[in-house]
């Protein structure tokens, strides 16, 4: 098997296909199967392979444990010797199976407390003690619930700890875990906690009683309550603990996360956490006084709350969801609601549905979590009663007579079959893992949801045919001040346009000045909805539509009639101008509908005495078009060019200091090579498409046409991506280090990369070291808002629909993209080329840093992409560098990490960004990926009509760009030590992508022990 081949390999041998082979491999084993790729990467890259024969002696009891294990196949038993019994056989305690891991006495440095034999030919994944220590480190609360759930397994108790036994806390009882009838926030979802939530409880009980603050014995009816405290007070205390928790909010989220596990509850069992008067009280005191700490134990606490502290800050806002989940339907007030419509709008089951069936399904969803594996959700047979979605864990479809036919995963969802069709469970669901959490849609309120949906809906028919939905907008979602009564769901182009202009303008010309005449996004998204997307259904239709209700004129029209029309037209057409800006003044079509807009405009003016105001909002526009005129023809004949050697897009001469738009008239100059390495240089249009420059290449290189040719990119590390004819923007398109060659179709196979595409991208000279960071971090994020100020909102349209559909160029997000491709590349680049062990904890550090100060100075993209470099398998593995890292930044580090945690959609860091203000340099793939989301999730077209429940998705995200840069970057400029040479630096950076060489210069500094 290819897998064993590759593990049979020495570790400092294997490359990245072998590593991903043995992952694999490790993917299939349960228990193993939970661990996020990163880690079972880790494991595959330094474990070694062992295949026993019955009977084999693993370890004896009290040997000096040099290696962790993990059970891929077989079985063995776990057996210890007694001194004080009489017998001294050894007792077997249990028996290991696939899935089991055993042998982490190594991280205390302990004897091994039993013996281990094989019962049967068993397979085992063995890691040595060094290599254990680092991941474990790295991976602290995975690695210590994977083997706390194997000990719970096999009855040894709770997982290991990072002291001594006799400084272990005590482990709270098992709880029954709570009727999923009765959802009540006030009870745990757990039977128990797990190892890190309830060493985490330790710790803040044990500095609370140190501190001698809120947690007290009081009165409550009479009955003496040892040791609680209001949830006010000790919300009030943990947010004194630490700047990076923000709110009261979030701290009550914190307390939360211990609540539903059972680290605290309320004193009388009925609430979950409030920041209220409400009083609470650790486990350890429920059934009487607890132990007071000690002096060493305070000292271990106050070494371990900051870890605990981010621990608590990632699982406090989904403690907070699964809160409002366990409310009733009517406490649930327009906030929840709104939080759990959010959730909603990202799960892969309810794609399909429309927003407002989703909007209805957030007062019907509730929460149901079961602690036990194996557990019977229903049996094939049963009514049904609920539809489920998997939030948590996965399950096991069994069939009579078939057995396990499938696996539902995270995401999945199960039972709706049985509601629709009033029919009897098909199957039997069984809980695969401990600890499953689900969303549940009871039967009746499904039916509710659907029945209310229609009820709400108002169709218009032309000829029988609808052609545009309305959907009746409830009191929840009603804002102050907004009249509306209806949003649109679908329709035709023209209708909904149509709608627009009658419904969202004001005809009555009442408005005064300025833009109060328009009703605002936050009111009534539909108009802004519609600016931002129309772009992906309308033609000329958008043009005819507008020029034919200002023209609405007759002797039989009421005059105030045909006025109002022409005013909301000059409305609509001002608001799409300001909206879209630099898009309407590039379309030819749009410039001669504007010009004789404003020229009738201005004879109505004289001829009808009236519409003074709109001609001067035309008057208005009009200025704009031609300071964009004058603008372009200042940037006219722009020359770009495509490095050779992997640099990045730059002007071929002029002004560098401000980076200006590329337009699609504009040239580049680039190269394209053939199968033997010989090249042209082309110098065409930005948005050439694919053939041309094929053709152009072709007859440069003398390629015989009759030939069928095709234009490839080849990366760096050999993948060939080959481009259709009618592609366009592909110099900015390709990747890091990519190249473009031309070739016939037959001789594709034997395209390689060049021999520089291997080496180092060449970047400005300079020692890293010598700069200041913050300086390097000020520069860096002046040049990113300069990318990012230059993408178009339209251009995210573009990438997600596909630029051939539009025959536009997205050549500025490309540029944004590539950078932050290039930062994370450039952050793995420095520090495998650093050789001095010394040296290169320092460059470490400084890249810890300098994510510091990007995270400072609200550089979101560069942040991401630093912390991702960092977190790369040529870095991860330095063990050797990252012991030598102090222990500070290893802790801001680890923050960093659960900072940019994709779990639940990238939950963590979309928290983070929702307190910020603009301006911000957003992590733009993530945006990228919500669009992709949205898009792929989601028909554009229903029956003929426009989707616009997906346009306002859309817009959504669209409008997230707007609000990051709503505001002009204004930083504070550091103490300059090398302005120019920083400037210089930071924009043209040395960067190797290809992760195969990255991977073997990573292994010649650290070299695996064999």
């Amino acid at each position: 098997m290819e897998w064993i081949t590759a593990i049979d390999k020495r570790p400092c041998d294997r490359n990245v296909k072998d590593v991903e082979l043995i992952a694999a491999r490790l993917r299939r084993v349960e228990q193993l199967y939970k661990l996020p790729n990163s880690v079972l990467q880790q494991l595959a890259l330094c474990g070694y392979y062992e295949d026993l024969e019955k009977g084999v002696t693993l370890f004896r009891q009290g040997d000096t444990g040099k290696c962790w294990y993990a059970v891929m196949a077989g079985t063995l038993d776990v057996r210890i010797t007694q001194p004080e019994a009489d017998s001294k056989l050894p007792v077997t305690l249990c028996t290991l199976g696939v899935g089991a891991t055993f042998g982490e006495s190594i991280l205390q440095d302990l004897p091994r407390d039993s013996t281990v034999v094989t019962q049967t030919t068993c397979e085992l994944l063995r890691v040595e003690q060094q290599d254990f220590r680092l991941i474990w480190e790295k991976n602290k609360e995975l690695m210590n619930d994977l083997v706390a759930n194997c000990k719970l397994k096999n009855g040894f108790g709770p997982g290991v700890n990072s002291k001594s036994p006799m400084h272990r806390p005590k482990s709270p009882p098992t709880r029954r875990s709570l009727s999923p009838d009765q959802p009540n926030s006030a009870e745990p979802i757990t039977d128990a906690p797990s190892a890190v939530m309830g060493r985490i409880g330790w710790i803040l009980r044990t500095l609370l009683l140190s501190q001698n603050t809120c947690l007290k014995d009081r009165k409550v009816s009479g009955k003496l309550v040892r040791k609680c405290a209001p949830g006010t007070e000790l919300v009030d205390w943990i947010l004194s603990l630490s700047p990076i928790i923000h709110t009261r909010p979030q701290g009550a989220g914190m307390w939360q996360a211990l609540l539903e596990e059972g680290v605290i509850s309320h004193v009388a069992k009925e609430q979950g956490f409030k920041d209220k008067c409400f009083l609470y009280r650790f486990w350890q005191d429920e059934e009487g006084p607890g132990a007071l700490p000690t002096m060493e134990d305070i000292n271990t606490a106050e070494e371990q709350i900051h870890e605990s502290l981010s621990t608590l800050i990632q699982r406090g806002p989904d403690a907070i969801l699964r809160m409002i989940l366990r409310k009733p339907s009517h406490e649930r007030s327009s906030d929840d609601l709104e939080t759990i419509y959010e959730e909603l709008l990202h799960i892969r089951a309810l794609s399909h549905l429309s927003n407002s069936i989703k909007r209805e399904l957030a007062s019907a969803v509730v929460f149901e979590a079961h602690p036990k594996a194996g557990s019977v959700l229903f049996h094939q047979g049963d009514e049904g009663r609920s539809w489920y979605i998997i939030l948590r864990g996965s399950v096991d479809v069994v069939i009579h007579g078939k057995g396990t036919v499938t696996t539902l995963q995270e995401g999945d969802d199960f039972g709706k079959l049985a509601l629709i069709n009033d029919a009897p469970r098909a199957a039997t669901i069984v809980l695969r893992e401990n600890n499953c959490h689900f969303l549940r849609v009871d039967k009746d309120n499904f039916n509710r949801t659907l029945r209310d949906v229609e009820a709400n809906t108002v169709r218009l028919k032309e000829h029988g045919k609808d052609v545009l939905i309305l959907e009746k907008i409830s009191q929840q979602q009603k804002q102050a001040f907004s009249h509306f009564k209806y949003t649109v769901m679908a329709g035709t182009p023209q209708k909904m346009l149509e709608h627009l202009l009658e419904t969202r303008l004001d005809g009555r010309g009442n408005f005064g000045s300025g833009d109060n005449f328009i009703i605002t996004t936050a009111q009534d998204p539909f108009l802004d909805d519609f600016l931002l997307t129309h772009v992906v259904n309308l033609s000329p239709i958008f043009f005819l539509t507008v020029s034919f209700t200002y023209r609405l004129d007759s002797p039989s029209q009421d005059r105030e009639f045909v006025l109002a029309c022409k005013r909301r037209v000059v409305q609509f057409v001002y608001r799409w101008v300001t909206t879209i800006r630099q898009p309407v003044f590039d379309d030819e079509s749009a410039i001669e509908f504007l010009e004789d807009l404003a020229s009738e405009i201005e004879n109505d003016c004289i001829q009808l005495n009236a519409l003074q105001e709109e001609a001067s909002l035309m008057h208005h526009v009009m200025t704009q078009f031609r300071r964009y005129q004058e603008d372009r023809k200042a940037n006219s004949g722009q020359k770009w060019k495509l490095p050779p050697c992997g640099q990045p897009i730059s002007l071929f001469s002029g002004n560098k200091d401000s980076r200006t738009i590329i337009m699609p008239q504009d040239d580049i100059i680039f190269r394209v090579y053939c199968a033997d390495h010989t090249y042209c240089t082309l110098r065409l249009p930005v948005d050439s498409t694919a053939e041309t420059i094929k053709l152009c290449a072709a007859d440069k290189l003398k390629l015989r046409p009759n030939d069928e040719l095709l234009l490839v990119e080849v990366k760096s590390h050999g993948e060939r991506m080959t481009f259709k004819d009618n592609d366009i923007s592909i110099p900015t398109a390709l990747s890091l280090n990519g190249r473009i060659f031309v070739s016939p179709k037959d001789h594709l196979d034997a395209l390689t990369c060049l021999s520089e595409q291997e080496e180092a991208t060449q970047g400005i000279d300079g020692d890293l070291e010598l700069f200041s960071t913050k300086e390097l971090a000020y520069y860096m994020t002046l040049f990113d808002w300069d990318l990012f100020w230059c993408v178009h909102e339209y251009e995210l349209l573009y990438h997600t629909f596909g630029r051939h559909h539009f025959g536009q160029i997205t050549a500025n997000l490309d540029v944004f993209l590539r950078r932050f491709n290039e930062l994370q590349f450039w952050v793995v680049t420095e520090i495998c080329m650093t050789s001095s062990l010394s040296k290169r904890v320092a460059v470490l550090r400084k890249f810890i840093k300098l994510a510091a100060y990007c995270k400072e100075y609200q550089n979101l993209n560069a942040f991401c992409a630093i912390v991702m470099g960092l977190s790369n398998m040529a870095i991860s593995r330095l063990s050797l560098t990252w012991e030598k890292l102090p222990s500070k930044f290893r802790k801001l580090y680890t923050e960093f990490e659960s900072l940019i945690d994709p779990s639940r959609n990238h939950r963590s860091y979309r928290v983070s960004v929702s307190k910020l203000q603009p301006p911000i340099v957003p992590f733009m793939p993530l945006l990228l990926k919500d669009m992709t989301f949205t898009h792929e999730g989601n028909k554009t077209s229903l029956d003929g009509l426009v989707n616009f429940e997906k346009m306002h998705m859309l817009a959504q995200t669209l409008r997230t760009i707007r609000f990051c840069r709503s505001r002009h970057l204004v930083l504070d400029p550091p103490s300059p030590k090398s302005e120019g040479e920083v400037k210089s630096y930071i924009s043209c950076l040395r960067v190797i992508d290809n992760q195969r060489i990255l991977t073997g210069m990573s292994q010649k500094l650290e070299p695996r022990r064999s």
